[in-house]
């Protein structure tokens, strides 16, 4: 089962949540999802657990956990439908990325 894990200090290496996790079963992966500009945390991750019920009794226990002063989010993972994905462009009413100005002050990268 793939777990979604929320809330995480920024702090938090993926050998402590593996550690955690593991007090509830076999983990076969942890990935603490990282931004790939600042190097840093974006504060959740993902562990994957292939016993369900070790995972849900991991998610029981430890869904609003105090980890390093903050209280994580636990739950089981879904992926999203193919279908949910939102196309920015068509849904802004404009979405001119060409420095074009529509009616009011921006920035015009093309003016300098």
């Amino acid at each position: 089962m793939n777990i979604f894990v929320g809330s995480l200090p920024y702090s938090i290496v993926e050998a402590d949540l593996e550690e955690a996790f593991a007090d509830y079963g076999d983990v076969t992966s942890v990935k603490i999802i990282m931004d790939r500009e600042s190097g840093r945390s974006k504060g959740f991750g993902f562990v994957e657990m292939p016993n369900d019920d070790e995972a849900k009794k991991a998610i029981e226990e430890l869904n609003g956990a105090e980890v390093e002063g903050r209280t994580i989010v636990v739950n089981e993972s879904k992926p999203k439908p193919q279908g949910d994905r939102r196309n920015y462009n068509n849904n802004r009413g404009g979405g001119n990325r060409n420095g074009g100005n529509r009616g009011g002050g921006g920035y015009n990268k093309n003016r300098y």
